[in-house]
Order: structure tokens, then sequence, then C-alpha cells
């Protein structure tokens, strides 16, 4: 949220009963050589991007097919027109694979006597494996947890890489960029996120960062994940502002906090980027809680390219 500086730090109590007792964080002050790393910094991960959309086989636009497990133990994948996951491929055995899925993983057995399948480039008939992904013929399948089980097919073939327009930003602006503390809460809570499938997803609300923007305190609040292959100091930053639905994507966008050496953290906007369902129906994606509405626009990171 963002408010008058007459009544922020009255919002920021009510919505969280803590604040920091500090003055939010400014813009970081840089160096000219410091600032021209930064500006580096970001046109790589644009340029590495923009390449991985364009033809990687795990690009959003590779995603050809999408199966949940909706409560049953196992999916099945192969040629057979009895596989829930149906490869018509010459290199895929009628029935290929078998995944069950796990509490905190995926139990992935080999079918058919001559099947395979890969995981890191290792040949197997049978692995246990966290959420992370294994390769059949010439597809990749993504074994996807996030406590609802589902299966996501990529093709390295897709007839959606046809589709790629590449990428809209907002110019680099280093005033959306801070290096600040979270401000921990005192009481961690556990609170649902609402996704792009309808799931609920628990999360731990780790605290919140607050910072100006364009001379109006913001807080926005971190959350940790409750779900496997999510990591203990994993933190995560949903978010709202005056440009979603307009500049920048309708659901909102993410920006991933960087610890730095000193505890503090590092949050450029310049980095924010759109969820993987602006590009593709076949993914869950957390979508930003009310709290996390800025009022005022952050024209900083990546806009909405339009690929729905």
């Amino acid at each position: 949220m963002c408010s008058s500086k007459a009544a922020a730090l009255a919002l920021l109590v009510a919505a969280s009963g803590a604040v920091s007792g500090a003055s939010p964080a400014r813009p970081v002050s840089l160096t000219h050589a410091a600032a021209e790393a930064a500006v580096q910094a970001i046109k790589k991960d644009r340029t590495d991007t923009e390449k991985w959309l364009k033809s990687d086989p795990s690009s959003y636009l590779a995603a050809i097919d999408r199966r949940d497990f909706a409560g049953r133990p196992t999916l099945t994948v192969g040629r057979a027109a009895d596989t829930d996951v149906r490869l018509d491929d010459a290199g895929v055995s009628p029935h290929h694979v078998r995944i069950t899925a796990r509490r905190d993983g995926f139990l992935v057995q080999a079918v058919d006597a001559s099947a395979q399948f890969e995981v890191k480039g290792k040949k197997t008939r049978e692995a246990s494996l966290g959420p992370s992904a294994i390769h059949v013929a010439r597809y990749q399948i993504r074994l996807s947890h996030q406590g609802f089980p589902a299966l996501i097919v990529f093709d390295p073939q897709s007839t959606r890489f046809k589709e790629y327009k590449g990428l809209k930003y907002f110019p680099i602006d280093l005033r959306y960029r801070y290096e600040l503390p979270l401000v921990p809460n005192p009481k961690p809570d556990t609170l649902v996120v609402l996704s792009t499938r309808g799931n609920e997803r628990p999360a731990t609300r780790v605290g919140w960062f607050e910072f100006e923007v364009d001379g109006q305190p913001c807080r926005l609040e971190a959350v940790r994940l409750l779900e496997p292959g999510v990591g203990e100091q994993d933190v995560s930053v949903f978010f709202r502002d005056a440009t979603t639905g307009g500049e920048s994507y309708a659901v909102g966008r993410y920006v991933d906090p960087k610890k730095l050496p000193n505890g503090n953290y590092l949050l450029d906007f310049n980095f924010a980027y759109n969820p993987a369902c602006a590009f593709s129906d076949y993914y869950n994606c957390p979508i930003p809680s009310k709290a996390n509405t800025l009022s005022v626009p952050v024209r900083a990171g990546e806009m909405d390219s339009h690929y729905h």
C-alpha cells in the first residue's frame, strides 16, 4: 500500500500492527560506476529473458499441455490412447511412465520394458524427485507441486514459438532500486495466497518492505509459500500498482528480493516481471493480495506484451 505522508504511519500500523520505527527507504544512492554496472545487469537480464522466451525448450511458449492430479494419486504418460498425458511421437512408448504424486514430491517409474526417461541428462527407469523435470523423448515434463500436483508438457517444436514478439519494458530507472531491511513480522502468521487456477496456497507472512515511491511511503508484504521446493530463506513479493491492467499485466507482477551480505535486501523493480500465466494458460500463478496493491505507478520492469 501507499499513502500520503500524513496518514502513512497510521495506515501501516493498522495494516500490520507493527512498523520498523525507521523512515521508509529511499532509492539507493550509487556511484557512477555502480550505477553503470546496475544498468548493464538489468540490460543483460532482459536480453537473456527474451532469448529464453524465443527459443528455449522450457520457454513459456514451449508449454503445450497440463494435467492436474486433482486428487488422483497417479498419472500415466505415453503414446497409447488410454494414458492421461498422450504424446504422439515415435520415441514415446505406448505406456512410457507412471508418475505418482507424494506429499513432498513425485515417484516416476517406467512402465513398458523398453521405456526410459532422463533426469539431468541421465537415463533411468525409476526416480524419486522433488518439484523438477524429466525428459521423455523430445518432451520435457515438469513435475509441478505447489500443494496441487500437476504435469506440464513442453515441446521444443511447439507452434506457439511462432507467436513470439519480444517483451516490453519500462525504461530503466534506478529511482526504483532500493537497499533496505526486511521488517520482520513479530508473529509470523499463515495466510492464503490465491492463484490463477483457483487454488488456495498457504504461505507465511515473514515481514514487510517499507520504501518511498516519488515521495510516497509504501509497504509491501513479503511471503514464503509453504509448498515443496520452496527454501526456508526464500522470500517472494507479489504486487499490483497503478499501472496494473493498463501498462502492466492485469494480474500483477512479481519482484524477487535478493539478500545482501549486510543482511539487507536489494529490491529493484527494474527486475519486476510478469507471471507465467501472462504467456500461457498452463500455469498456476500467485495473485497479489489486496494489501500489496500500491496506489502509485511503478513504471519499472516488465510491461504487458499482450501474449493473451
